[in-house]
């Protein structure tokens, strides 16, 4: 285990960009890719790393994210010295407040922050998918003696949804000079992942001060309002980076592992991907099932024509039913003669005989939860 490392998952991103998929659930909680949740990426990530102390820093409907982590014994985060550690939002300290922002909620476990044993912190949230060793960037960070470092993934914003993204202007010594809004300006950006790594003191100091200040947005007033008195340096990840911010995003980012090599580098690179463990029998197709370049769960049950889509557990294609570029998400069930392309189907939803929904793959339907159509 990584005894310098402890890791920190910041759950502060807007999430009203998904619709109807963040509408019951936090951004971590959004399925995706078959049988995952987002925060499983990062969680992962940290603990192939060797961080054995994580605090998730939640904010609110976060019901179905605990629900989702219960111990944290899938990710051998059951344990009784660090281990998995769910902190509450500052506004349970004090329900009369408004609550401005996520500085709060460090400044709020500042104690748990505080009482930690490990010298340096990685930052995370769960927007950001992809499978890295923060172990890397750590050595990185030593190496050039920064206070803050920063990583970021190049991006060609034409061909990917880039809105909303930080941008970062670099210096040829590998500084941090800016980090901006993204604007349509060019194809190729420096987008921050939002992953940021520092020693736990500079941290505490950072946020102690922005308390002080009345500032409350840990990006904005923490990092870039200090970008010229510390030595930010940018990290570059190299590999595979899916932003879900959008959901565009989202559903792109979806179809793109059905990309061999994009599912390789997602689910196995630098370690494997843990997520809650079901024990469910593996997908069953029927003599008329025909499916082709697809993601199939286990507990599926598949009859129809399944083409390029993502079925989560225990989903059910009728005989006769036609599924194309689409996402069903657990339990759901299409029943005889019913046709979807372009379509995201939530959990538990029926998509009851000969019913028809085409969406477009920039503009899918989304079928909210529980929904019988």
């Amino acid at each position: 285990m990584n005894n310098e490392l402890m890791g920190i998952i910041n759950l502060s991103e807007a999430e009203e960009y998904l619709g109807e998929l963040s509408r019951t659930r936090p951004l971590a909680a959004v399925p995706f890719g078959g049988r995952y949740r987002l925060i499983d990426f990062v969680l992962s990530n940290m603990v192939n790393s060797g961080v054995s102390n994580v605090g998730i820093f939640i904010q609110h409907k976060y019901r179905s994210l605990m629900d989702h982590l219960r111990s944290g014994k899938e990710w051998d985060l059951a344990r009784k010295r660090d281990g998995l550690f769910i902190l509450p939002p500052a506004y349970t300290k004090n329900p009369m407040q408004i609550h401005r922002g996520d500085v709060e909620n460090f400044y709020s476990n500042l104690d748990y922050l505080c009482k930690s044993r490990q010298k340096y912190v990685v930052i995370a949230g769960p927007e950001m998918v992809s499978n890295l060793d923060y172990r890397h960037a750590l050595e990185f960070h030593k190496t050039t003696g920064a206070d803050i470092t920063v990583l970021y993934t190049k991006a060609n914003c034409v061909t990917h949804d880039c809105i909303r993204s930080t941008v970062l202007e670099i210096g040829q010594d590998g500084k941090v000079l800016d980090m901006t809004e993204y604007k349509e300006c060019g194809q190729c950006q420096n987008i921050s992942m939002k992953t940021f790594i520092m020693e736990r003191k500079i941290l505490i100091e950072l946020v102690n001060e922005c308390i002080a200040r009345g500032d409350s947005d840990f990006i904005k007033h923490c990092i870039i309002k200090n970008i010229t008195k510390l030595n930010v340096r940018g990290y570059h990840h190299q590999g595979y980076v899916a932003r879900i911010s959008s959901l565009r995003g989202y559903f792109q980012h979806s179809m793109e592992l059905l990309s061999p090599h994009i599912w390789k580098e997602i689910f196995f690179k630098s370690g494997l991907i843990y997520t809650k463990v079901k024990d469910e029998p593996p997908a069953k197709y029927m003599a008329d099932a025909d499916v082709s370049n697809s993601l199939v769960s286990t507990g599926c049950y598949i009859e129809g024509k399944v083409e390029n889509c993502i079925l989560f557990r225990g989903v059910k294609v009728h005989k006769g039913a036609y599924i194309k570029n689409s996402i069903v998400m657990q339990n759901g069930e299409i029943c005889s003669g019913a046709v979807l392309e372009n379509i995201i189907c939530d959990k538990d939803v029926k998509i009851t005989a000969d019913k028809q929904f085409k969406g477009e793959c920039n503009y899918p339907i989304i079928i909210k939860k529980g929904q019988v159509i």
